[in-house]
Formats: structure tokens, sequence, C-alpha cells
């Protein structure tokens, strides 16, 4: 019996949430992550990568000043993608719930190993990055995905806060950090 009461509540738009979580997915599917930086090409390597977009645009709406709605709404439609997909691939209603609290603590771990290698440089988030997405596969590896999620990181703290908000931005291309070993 809430609904009444919705028209206190600031608008969430959700049109724009929807458009950047969009973005989020379509990078993390960038072939290149896969063919070139040595990402996994698996439902985990994936997953990893719409993790790793997803922590880069929450970072950035932490200073706005409705950041911390947009950040809540953006996470709630990742979680309803990663819902949609366990029951797509037709896991069961008893255990969507166990899986989503994985993928909440998964998201929770990660974000946080993130920020503090972010803080400590290039090499911490290369060491962080190439633990948790690429399974130890090479540090070279490691480093193109720390470079460009560096300059991602750049990009959007470069932006004006009206951009983020209205998703008026892209991702940077992967291309110039995929360098073949």
């Amino acid at each position: 019996m809430l609904w009444p009461f919705n028209h206190f509540r600031k608008p969430r738009t959700p049109g724009t949430i929807e458009a950047i979580y969009g973005m989020i997915v379509a990078q993390a599917r960038e072939p290149l992550f896969y063919e070139v930086m040595g990402v996994p090409d698996t439902v985990n390597g994936r997953f990893d990568m719409v993790l790793l977009h997803l922590w880069m645009v929450l970072r950035r709406l932490r200073p706005i000043e409705r950041g911390a709605a947009l950040s809540q709404a953006l996470f709630d439609q990742f979680c309803a993608d990663m819902d949609g997909n366990l029951r797509e691939l037709g896991v069961g209603d008893l255990t969507v719930p166990k899986r989503m609290q994985k993928f909440g603590e998964a998201f929770y771990g990660r974000a946080a190993a993130y920020d503090l290698a972010f803080e400590a440089g290039a090499e911490a988030l290369a060491q962080a990055l190439g633990k948790n997405i690429l399974d130890a596969r090479g540090i070279g590896h490691a480093r193109q995905l720390a470079a460009y999620a560096d300059a991602a990181v750049a990009d959007l703290a470069g932006l004006d806060n009206a951009a983020v908000v209205n998703g008026a931005w892209r991702f940077p291309s992967p291309a110039p950090f995929a360098a073949v070993e």
C-alpha cells in the first residue's frame, strides 16, 4: 500500500539508468578484452568485466549530488539483470536468492579491492585485476587491463556531472591498451 506515497520520491530517471547500464554491458562485451587482453571468454569472465565497468561508473557517481540515489538505481538494474539471466539459464526459484547473494558479495569484494588498488597505483591495480579477472594469467595482460581501467576512470572524472547523470558519454576504446603480447 505504498503506492500513494510515490509522489514524494525523487524521479530515478529509469531511462537514463537503463542506458548507462546498457553502456556498461556493451563495453564489457568488447571482443578485445577477450581476444587480446586475456580476459577469459566465459560466463565468469564476462561477469567480472561487467563488475569492473560498474565499479568505474559507481566510483564516478559518488561525488555527485544525487549520486547515491543514481548509484542505487544502477546497482538495482544490475541486480535485476543478473536475476533475469539466472532465471533464463534455468536456475530455480529457490537457488536464485543464494546466487544473488554471491553476486553481491563478489561485487562488494571486488569494488573494495579495486578502490584500494586504484589509490595505491597502477601496479596494485594490475595485481587486483589479475587476481580477480584474469585468474593470474599473466601480469602483462593485467597491466593492459589496468591501463585501460585507469584511462576509463580518468575519462569519467573529466566529464561534467550533468553528462555523467544523463548518460551522455562513452567508455574509451580498449584498442590502445590491447597491444599484442
